[in-house]
């Protein structure tokens, strides 16, 4: 297919594009550059040909000629999404529904939407959720992706496929690293001071999939049969990656040698947990996780160190919070997240 990757500039666009066009396919990028300079080290492949355009500007000329869209560009922090919850839903939400539109418009016969996993929210019981629970978002962030699933069913068509992939909780290396996810953020913290610290209880659950395992769903859902994946959702990720923050630090503590862990519980408790059943993936998909936490604790190590990771880019170049506020300050970004071209 011919594909337009939304964010690819981004942490998961960036290992994203290069599995895609391992499939065999012909991608091109959209990015409004946000977090282009978010690099440690060095980029391992050339980013693909893209389009310096803001979701919100993109027009349906920009949409002709494409087979599908993977659309992963949003604003993805709960932190920025509580901070500015107007510009978040703008972004994720109405933009987002505007891009199905002009993609179904241009005759793009796929949209691939990366949804959540947060979607799910506050889930009380033991009980593993399948794609057909309630969904109880507590973030505007999650509420933004529960109302773009809501549109794109109402948009599915004979010619038209919208499939929406809940991802678990990304973690592993990209190039384009991002320090603030659960995994990537305890890894960093163990190498840089080897201190696992955990600011709640410890005791929410969190589903996780490595970034590599969330392509591998998106090339399935490409291939897979319309009649299929019509409107459908699908969670991405793998039941033995259902931790508790608590065992999630524990990894991380194994795989660099000593590190402590630290479980302060000042930030109090954390509302959001929850276990996910990942079976509709593997059946109607094919699609099988392959990353296991540890190894993904172990994969962020090794690169931290090999790349010269240090504490004031974890802490500000690799943190989308405070890479939106120095851009603000630097007068490159606007009041509503608008990337000011020549400044």
């Amino acid at each position: 297919m011919r594909v337009l990757l939304t964010g690819h500039q981004g942490y998961l666009g960036t290992v994203m594009a290069p599995i895609l066009a391992a499939a065999g396919h012909e991608v091109t990028g959209l990015d409004s550059g946000l977090f282009a300079d978010c690099v440690l080290g060095s980029l391992d492949t050339p980013d693909v040909p893209g389009l310096a355009v803001d979701l919100r500007d993109v027009s349906v000329d920009r949409l002709a000629g494409f087979d599908a869209v993977v659309h992963m560009a949003a604003l993805s922090n709960d932190p920025l999404g509580s901070l500015a919850p107007r510009i978040t839903y703008d972004i994720n939400h109405h933009a987002s529904t505007r891009l199905a539109r002009l993609a179904k418009e241009a005759g793009v016969g796929r949209f691939v939407y990366a949804s959540t996993c947060s979607v799910y929210g506050a889930q009380s019981g033991d009980d593993l959720v399948d794609e057909d629970a309630p969904l109880k978002p507590v973030t505007p962030y999650a509420e933004s992706k529960v109302r773009v699933e809501d549109d794109l069913v109402e948009l599915a068509d004979p010619d038209f496929v919208p499939v929406s992939m809940r991802n678990a909780t990304a973690f592993g290396f990209s190039p384009r690293l991002r320090a603030d996810i659960v995994l990537n953020n305890l890894t960093g913290h163990a190498v840089l001071t080897n201190v696992v610290k955990v600011l709640s209880d410890g005791t929410p659950w969190r589903p996780l999939a490595h970034a590599e395992d969330i392509a591998g769903a998106v090339v399935a859902a490409l291939a897979a049969p319309a009649d299929v994946v019509r409107g459908r959702a699908y969670n991405v990720g793998t039941e033995q990656n259902n931790r508790t923050v608590a065992e999630i630090a524990r990894a991380v503590v194994d795989a660099v040698p000593g590190a402590e862990l630290a479980i302060t519980g000042e930030a109090g408790n954390d509302p959001r947990s929850y276990r996910v059943d990942f079976s509709r993936a593997r059946k109607e998909l094919g699609f099988e996780a392959a990353w296991t936490i540890p190894a993904g604790a172990q994969q962020l190590a090794a690169e931290y160190r090999a790349r010269g990771l240090t504490q004031e880019a974890f802490d500000n170049r690799f943190t989308r919070l405070a890479v939106l506020k120095a851009r603000q300050a630097a007068g490159t970004l606007d009041a509503g997240m608008h990337v000011i071209r020549g400044s």
